[in-house]
């Protein structure tokens, strides 16, 4: 049996699967590129092809083939083009976990555009925001995103501005990303509907536009760069107006190349490393696909020639009868939608007899909830986690399997395509096991902010992405995420760092979730406040949750107040806490 580190060394050498090599794209040192694997998306798009008759995409009583899936998006690349859409224009997608959003994602991978990922909750004002900040030239909208549109549709602005073409620079110099291309005449947004199954709007809708070319086979003749802009993704916004960060297609292939590695490491550690082939998996998907997390879903089923099970809204009991449907074997959502599950009254061992392995991410995974998975499946399903963000395209330090049930508080080792330093406020490296902020380079790090050059500046430091999030390292390589560096409470002068907290609350059993803020204090500052999310019928009171942190941490730790709720707390279409929100709700109660 081949330890982890045998098999990473097997798998990436020169001649292995995952094949390394170095690469310089700017003037702080090289980074470790795969030699292997698909350059752009439109290269995995292409291979994809030769799968066939495989199915690749359920949703509802819809089963779309890969043969079927890349018909679709030539035809529909075929209409963009005809549209005027060439290479760097943008194009948003804003839409539910529809196949549509899959077809329409990768036709602009086809064409060389750049897909712009548009939340599907935002408000008609926050589709504006979106649409205009970016750039679009065309919208892909279902009939429930239009239907928000048009009211304000006036809003947006005929561009008669020439277009940018994106222009990749080197990684981490200051970014000068446009060259314009002229335009004849002044345009207005175009708008591509889907689902509008009644024709209620007089628009441009999906099914005219595949029949306008539906003699089309193949993808149009496109030249592609790994270096080309791929997306814009708007950051999820708890604070102030989110940022479009841009990822190349190098970005994104090395996200997947890194996932493929990882599991091909562990199939390796089970056997001698050769000849051992995968299983064909099947995943349920429940991150949005405008996340980051939801988007590397879509592109690794792609590549593993899985099978991808949508669902129209997130619903327990669905999404139960689905795995035991589709006999889906893994699946990934963020902490609260995992506790969902595991505690439903049908989630028993038959019912989830398919599963082998259950991720979370996109907030901070509490302890024990992976013990829960590793008890409640007696060891048989693999649980995983990863830290990362959009800026890092997904993942870049993983735990999972028998390193996340004995670690069940550490986000693991970093991928083997990044670096990552934890470094302190004077901007050196920290010891190991002292609190700093987490810093990473590699070539799945996003090109920067878009149109934001000033802000994608600050957020790099001689060619290292500063994450915002503040950890430690310990002797064996695990990292630890303690919190954000912007929502650590200075209380008296002692950082109360809220996950480590947060983490300890949500162990007790009658809280179902928490958070911890900062509001005002005269004396110390900032005070430490809780804002818990009971159990229904749960009786708890504020002493029972501050013995809970006493028992367990320093006194500063302990909330000075906790606020109950028998509501869901806010959170972004990712998962995380609107804290922002939490805020000025109680903080305006207590003043």
């Amino acid at each position: 049996m081949l330890t982890r580190e045998q098999a990473l060394t097997q798998l990436t050498s020169q001649g292995g699967a995952f094949e390394l090599t170095a690469d310089s794209p700017d003037g702080y040192g090289s980074l470790r590129v795969y030699a292997t694997g698909p350059k752009t998306l439109r290269d995995l798009l292409v291979s994809s092809r030769d799968l066939g008759d495989r199915e690749f995409l359920i949703y509802e009583d819809e089963r779309l083939t890969y043969q079927a899936h890349y018909r679709l998006v030539a035809q529909l690349a075929a209409w963009l083009v005809s549209q005027g859409v060439g290479h760097g224009d943008r194009v948003g997608i804003c839409m539910r976990n529809y196949p549509e959003w899959s077809i329409a994602f990768f036709a602009c991978q086809a064409i060389g555009a750049v897909a712009v990922t548009l939340n599907a909750w935002w408000t008609g004002d926050e589709l504006v925001y979106g649409i205009s900040d970016s750039g679009c030239s065309l919208a892909v909208l279902d009939d429930e995103r239009y239907g928000r549109l048009l009211p304000v549709l006036n809003q947006l602005p005929v561009s008669s501005e020439p277009r940018a073409l994106d222009q990749p620079r080197a990684l981490d110099q200051p970014r000068a990303l446009d060259q314009p291309r002229a335009l004849d005449q002044p345009r207005a947004l175009q708008v591509l509907v889907v689902r509008d199954h009644e024709r209620v709007y007089d628009v441009t809708h999906w099914e005219d536009a595949l029949a306008a070319h539906s003699e089309v086979q193949d993808l149009p003749a496109a030249t592609v760069d790994p270096l080309d802009t791929a997306t814009i993704m708007y950051t999820s916004g708890t604070t102030g107006f989110p940022k479009g960060a841009l990822h190349t297609h190098r970005n994104h292939t090395t996200n997947l190349q890194n996932t493929l590695l990882a599991a091909a490491v562990a199939r390796a550690q089970l056997s001698d490393g050769t000849g051992v082939a995968p299983p064909v998996p099947s995943a349920l998907q429940t991150f949005p696909l405008f996340h980051i997390g939801g988007l590397s879903g879509l592109y690794i089923s792609l590549a593993s020639g899985g099978k991808l099970v949508l669902m129209y809204r997130w619903d327990v009991e669905e999404a139960l009868a689905l795995i035991q449907r589709e006999q889906v074997m893994s699946w990934s959502a963020v902490p609260t939608l995992v506790r969902q599950m595991l505690e439903h009254p049908a989630a028993t061992d038959a019912a989830l007899s398919s599963v082998v392995g259950i991720a979370s991410g996109g907030a901070p995974v509490p302890a024990d909830l992976i013990n829960q998975i590793g008890s409640q499946f007696r060891s048989r399903v693999a649980p995983g986690n990863g830290y990362g963000a959009t800026e890092t395209t997904s993942a870049i330090i993983v735990n999972s399997g028998g390193d996340y049930l004995t670690r069940p508080q550490s986000v693991g080792r970093p991928v083997v395509t990044v670096d990552v330093r934890v470094v302190n406020e004077q901007g050196r490296d920290c010891e190991v096991t002292s609190i700093g902020e987490l810093w990473v380079r590699g070539p799945n790090i996003f090109a920067g902010y878009w149109n934001r050059p000033e802000e994608t500046d600050a957020a790099f430091s001689e060619g290292w992405f500063r994450t915002g999030d503040l950890g430690f390292v310990d002797d064996e390589g695990f990292y630890y995420v303690v919190d954000r560096k912007k929502d650590v409470i200075i209380r008296g002068g002692e950082n109360v760092y809220c996950a480590e907290v947060e983490g300890v609350l949500h162990e007790h059993p009658q809280i179902v979730d928490v958070a911890l803020i900062g509001l005002p204090h005269r004396v110390l500052g900032e005070e430490v406040a809780a804002v818990v999310e009971t159990a229904p019928g749960a009786v708890l009171s504020e002493a029972e949750v501050q013995a809970c942190v006493a028992d367990r941490l320093a006194r500063f730790n302990v909330p000075t107040q906790v606020f109950f709720t028998d509501e869901p707390l806010p959170r972004t279409a990712s998962g995380k806490i609107l804290k922002r929100e939490l805020k000025e709700r109680y903080g305006a109660a207590n003043s």
